[in-house]
């Protein structure tokens, strides 16, 4: 299973479409092990993308800390669930909290102080 982290400074990023990397971690669901653990910068930003891309990287699971609706009916289309956690987690904390299942399905929610009107967030 390939799982995919959105990254800022090193961290989870708040809000997805605005990381500086992302993590793609691949491991072992029976085993709960990480087998490698990849850094990639993403493409230039273009609304709709990034599902198409991580799913093009294998990606079966993003933990993102927050992304608007459109993005996450995007990353169903591409078969790729999403789960929310708190921005600032480190990789290790996140991949080991899914692998334990104490990380939950919470949809993550844009991180913004909804002072502006989201349009950017949905097209993500």
């Amino acid at each position: 299973m390939k799982i995919a982290i959105p990254l800022t400074a090193g961290r989870l990023s708040a809000h997805f479409g605005h990381c500086e990397q992302f993590a793609l971690v691949e491991v072992d669901s029976a085993t709960k092990q990480v087998r490698q653990q990849t850094l990639v910068t993403p493409p230039p930003h273009e609304p709709g993308l990034l599902p198409r891309w991580l799913a093009g990287q294998g990606v079966q699971v993003v933990i993102a800390g927050g992304m608007g609706r459109r993005a996450l009916d995007l990353f169903a289309e591409n078969k790729i669930a999403v789960h929310g956690a708190a921005a600032d987690d480190s990789t290790e904390a996140l991949v080991r909290a899914f692998l334990d299942q104490t990380l939950g399905n919470t949809e993550p929610t844009c991180g913004h102080d909804h002072t502006h009107d989201h349009a950017h967030c949905q097209s993500k």
